[in-house]
């Protein structure tokens, strides 16, 4: 007898652009950690770090709009009763990201949205000030130092927890995620087999191009405007 049902296949899940943004992303964060742990001299690529990961994150704000159809932020709201019924079997909403993971994307933004910006106007007291320092009073960019000091283990508990997550998908869910976040392909089950690819071509990557430089320029911009 003829089965005529879709079977599971690859599809283009994850843009190059949206590949570069995750890697680069982890390297830098990395990279922030390790050299304000050093200190001393290590605090300076500490801020370039920081400087960084600020256009990194105004590029995935725009690409949340204006990319392809996985990258965007409309393909994955956070409903927190669609995680509750992913964690208790259900399935996902796509080959995108899960409804589980949508709080992780969201939450990890957030707080690592919370440290540049805190960043910038921190002090320690002794030598590093940030660019936007002169901008406030003392007693703010004190206060601001407190968070952005403090937000720094929230920074690090989600990852953690993101790293804990992907885990879990392979070794509970056997979803790899760490593959199709490499080569952009991800396999889907019968149950999507009709989820278009995402446009991964040669506009995309020029219109991600411009939009990382605008947000670079952005950043330079703002960090030597009292230079």
């Amino acid at each position: 007898m003829r089965n005529d049902a879709p079977s599971a296949r690859k599809i283009r899940v994850w843009d190059l652009p949206t590949r570069l943004f995750h890697w680069s992303l982890a390297a830098c964060i990395i990279g922030s950690l390790v050299s304000v742990n050093l200190g001393g001299n290590a605090v300076g690529w500490h801020f370039r770090f920081g400087y960084a990961i600020l256009a990194l994150l105004l590029f995935r704000f725009a690409w949340g709009f204006v990319g392809p159809r996985y990258a965007r932020f409309h393909s994955f709201p956070p409903s927190p009763w669609a995680a509750l019924r992913y964690l208790r079997g259900g399935s996902g909403q796509g080959p995108g990201h899960t409804p589980l993971g949508a709080f992780s994307v969201y939450a990890l933004l957030l707080a690592l949205g919370v440290q540049v910006g805190t960043g910038l106007f921190a002090t320690d007291d002794i030598m590093w000030d940030g660019p936007l320092k002169a901008l406030v009073s003392n007693a703010t960019s004190n206060w601001l130092t407190a968070v952005h000091e403090v937000n720094r283990f929230v920074v690090i508990a989600l990852v953690v927890l993101h790293l804990a997550a992907i885990a879990w998908y392979s070794w509970v869910r056997r979803q790899p995620l760490v593959r199709p976040m490499i080569v952009g392909d991800k396999t889907i089950g019968e149950s999507a087999a009709d989820a278009p690819p995402a446009a991964d071509g040669p506009r995309e990557r020029l219109r991600a191009l411009v939009i990382l430089a605008v947000s670079a320029a952005a950043v330079w911009g703002l960090v030597t405007r009292v230079a």
